[in-house]
């Protein structure tokens, strides 16, 4: 039995969802899961941890800036346990996957960390939880992709779950090698 961390950032709280999916998938597995917004819980590894998966979701092309930290402050210990990268973006959703590799490859860049596994997942359209502003420049992102997703009176969520479970079985397959 592995003991997993899944740490993440998250802005809209999707990424949050994804983590959580993630750990449920660990658990049915008989491993251990614990979540953690970076945000709240700091740049530290838990005492006792056997491999990691960073989440992260990309906003305005880039990753959250605390999730580069923990990653830069972590770096070492990332390279030497099992570890895996989620990222979560419009772009994965809707037929921008080079688009979405390119904030990856921006990301590895910036931290020095080249996981050997990497997820890209589709995030969501919020409207609802969208002040006035927001909810517009989205709308209007939404529409230059050609999503047809324009109805602010409703959410839009892009993940797709089985490729959520798959990523994390695939990895949990690896720790037993």
């Amino acid at each position: 039995m592995a003991t997993v961390y899944v740490p993440y950032g998250t802005v809209e709280g999707q990424t949050a969802k994804i983590a959580e999916y993630i750990a449920g998938v660990i658990r049915s597995h008989g491993h251990e899961a614990t979540t953690a917004d970076i945000k709240s819980a700091g740049d530290g590894l838990p005492d006792g941890v056997d491999a990691v998966i960073v989440g992260a979701s990309v906003h305005i092309g880039k990753h959250e800036s605390q999730v580069r930290d923990f990653v830069r402050t972590n770096r070492e210990a990332l390279q030497r346990l099992p570890s895996a990268l989620f990222s979560v973006s419009l772009a994965a959703a809707h037929g921008g996957e080079q688009e979405a590799e390119r904030y990856v490859e921006k990301f590895e860049a910036a931290t020095g960390w080249r996981p050997a596994r990497v997820g890209l997942f589709g995030g969501a359209l919020l409207y609802t939880h969208y002040g006035f502003v927001t909810k517009q420049v989205m709308k209007t992102i939404a529409s230059r992709a050609g999503t047809g997703d324009t109805d602010t009176t409703r959410d839009y969520v892009y993940t797709e779950w089985d490729g959520v479970k798959h990523f994390t079985e695939d990895f949990l397959e690896g720790l037993g090698s």
